[in-house]
């Protein structure tokens, strides 16, 4: 099976082909580096019986295919609710930063509400049309599947995907790490520009869980705004097969290509 990641040693890792964006094949779509930072947050002084419930990556610049050194640790310990910190860095400058906090679950199904109806499941959508020139490693590694709009499609979108590629080579992902494989697309999937004429980069991703997350497939029900003065803002709400898992948002840096 191929893999977004090959692991070297401890914290140093290598980002294979799968990772590259569409817009160069030297930079990485924040979907796998996030995956990775998720996955070293979860490793990071574990403790059963607790769930994150948000994490929120800075993007210090472009994340080069290439090897990259990825430690994370335990910024404030709590007896019920920590905060987490991770960076991904390339040659000792870090070029991403993620702070997460990790809360002790309890019991709260009694008086569960406002999650939303399930959508249409992915077996039932017809795959998402992507030009040749635009099957980039990161595009290709996941499978895509519309309930209505998409990449091509400006304005808002229903997009399921699922990774076919492992986080790291030779490992099970957890759901979560599959999860954040797809959360930062919700910008691209639901752009009201055209693509090929406009960036629209987002400068942050920050995504909230309301419970765990279970499966390989998610779904990105996205919208995105455009402002009068070079900004965005693309949110989401998060869905796996169950229904409504948790929200996105990202900031948008918008100019004309």
């Amino acid at each position: 099976m191929t893999a977004f990641f090959e692991q070297l040693d401890e914290h140093r890792f290598r980002a294979t082909g799968h990772t590259a964006g569409p817009w160069t094949d030297e930079h990485q779509h924040l979907g796998p580096p996030s995956a990775l930072l998720v996955r070293e947050l979860e490793r990071c002084a574990p403790r059963e019986g607790t769930v994150l419930s948000r994490v929120t990556f800075e993007v210090l610049g472009p994340v080069p295919v290439a090897e990259l050194t990825v430690e994370a640790v335990l910024e404030r310990p709590g007896r019920s609710v920590e905060l987490l910190s991770a960076a991904l860095s390339h040659d000792g400058r870090p070029v991403l930063r993620a702070r997460a906090w990790r809360v002790v679950s309890g019991d709260t199904a009694a008086v569960a509400s406002g999650e939303g109806e399930s959508l249409v499941p992915p077996a039932a959508c017809a795959p998402m049309t992507i030009p040749d020139d635009w099957q980039c490693g990161y595009l290709a590694a996941m499978e895509w599947r519309s309930v209505s709009g998409g990449i091509f499609t400006p304005g808002d979108a229903v997009v399921w995907a699922r990774p076919l590629a492992q986080v790291v080579a030779g490992e099970e992902a957890t759901a979560a790490q599959r999860l954040f494989t797809v959360a930062d697309s919700a910008s691209g999937v639901s752009s009201r520009l055209d693509i090929s004429k406009w960036y629209a980069i987002n400068t942050d991703l920050s995504v909230h869980l309301h419970r765990e997350p279970v499966g390989e497939w998610f779904a990105l029900d996205a919208q995105t705004v455009v402002g009068p003065s070079g900004v965005g803002v693309a949110g989401s709400v998060l869905h796996d097969e169950l229904g409504p898992v948790g929200r996105t948002a990202q900031a948008l840096y918008v100019r004309e290509r």
